[in-house]
């Protein structure tokens, strides 16, 4: 059962992130890679929320946590795809950009991984406090 919710979640997830790809070249044009940097944040801070929500995670069962974990959020955040967009912004001279991507998506998923740790751990606090 986890091989089909991880499936599914990996439609869901690359689906969301080819949406939010879009819409940031929509809006904000092809000189910097904004839609791979927003979704690897996005993705870094609902995996650190999510794995740390134990008041959720305990509920449901592996397979769920599967597709959300593995299927959604893995396939939603990309290295593969920062990895290239890097080069390509060092291959076109643009070492600043190429710096400041690395640095912002290497501190920024850290960053929110730990704040979504952070607000499971508070949430999951406060509901313990209210029982």
């Amino acid at each position: 059962m986890s091989y089909v919710t991880t499936g599914l979640g990996g439609i869901i997830g690359s689906l969301l992130r080819y949406f939010l790809s879009v819409t940031a070249l929509s809006l904000w044009g092809d000189g910097f890679p904004f839609g791979t940097l927003a979704a690897n944040l996005l993705g870094a801070f609902a995996f650190g929320w999510l794995t740390n929500n134990k008041a959720v995670f305990r509920k449901l069962p592996a397979h769920i946590v599967s597709g959300i974990g593995t299927g959604i959020i893995g396939s939603f955040t990309t290295f593969s795809t920062f990895s290239l967009e890097t080069l390509q912004l060092v291959e076109q001279d643009h070492l600043f950009f190429a710096f400041l991507y690395v640095i912002f998506s290497l501190l920024g998923g850290l960053y929110c991984a730990w704040l979504g740790s952070c607000l499971a751990i508070k949430v999951s606090n406060t509901e313990k406090k209210s029982l």
